[in-house]
């Protein structure tokens, strides 16, 4: 039988035969990924959450030291892609909870559109996120901003979207994709210049994550009001 840890609200480490695993508790029985293992423990499932699918299991398996995350929370997720963070997220928030997921390219929508049918507390956008006036009709306050987007002002469209609808103490997590920024300058460079960024805007970077070996060149920012 599998020993399950929970080591943050909805956040699980499932330890077997010396292998650790990230899960969450599926809150929408019978979903699964495509790709993705699904274990039943004490009559409820539980889905594997591999780090090199997601950055944000990465981040936590590389030791965020907080994840104050809970159920009934609404998180705004930026660059949701298809949806596969987004609905680990949807799972620790809960029915109760919303994750108002804005993506731009229509291919990964698709899939997004897809997962969002069962997953219903998962509200799929397509809009551009370095413009959040597009979807002030959708999006409500929010307690957490989530960002994963490839563009070069990562940290400006992190400000802007948090200036817009992240509730007073609320927080964040900004994936910095440094060659996404500015492929000619070392990684560390352009982390310090985001860092910079964010400080001057009124946000404080508490915590810093480099995301190797899931993600390269990659590093999670968790950020307070």
């Amino acid at each position: 039988m599998p020993e399950l840890t929970e080591i943050f609200k909805g956040v699980y480490l499932l330890q077997e035969d010396g292998d650790r695993r990230l899960a969450t508790r599926n809150a929408y029985t019978g979903f699964q990924l495509s790709g993705e293992k699904v274990v039943r423990i004490g009559g409820e499932q539980f889905r594997l959450w591999s780090p090199y699918r997601s950055k944000l299991a990465a981040a936590i398996l590389k030791g965020m030291s907080e994840f104050p995350l809970r159920a009934g929370d609404r998180v705004l997720y930026l660059g949701a892609a298809s949806g596969t963070t987004a609905s680990y997220i949807s799972d620790i928030v809960g029915p109760e909870g919303v994750v108002f997921c804005i993506e731009f390219a229509p291919r990964p929508l698709k899939e997004l559109l897809r997962v969002s049918q069962v997953r219903t507390n998962m509200v799929p956008i397509l809009a551009d996120a370095r413009h959040p006036s597009e979807y002030s009709h959708l999006v409500t306050e929010v307690n957490m901003v989530y960002q994963d987007v490839a563009q070069p002002n990562q940290a400006e469209i992190f400000c802007s979207n948090a200036s817009s609808y992240l509730a007073e103490g609320g927080w964040g997590l900004l994936m910095v994709k440094s060659r996404s920024v500015d492929v000619s300058k070392p990684p560390e460079v352009v982390y310090d210049r985001e860092r910079k960024l964010l400080t001057e805007r009124g946000f404080s970077v508490v915590e810093t994550l480099d995301l190797e070996p899931y993600d390269r060149d990659h590093t999670a920012m968790r950020i307070a009001t």
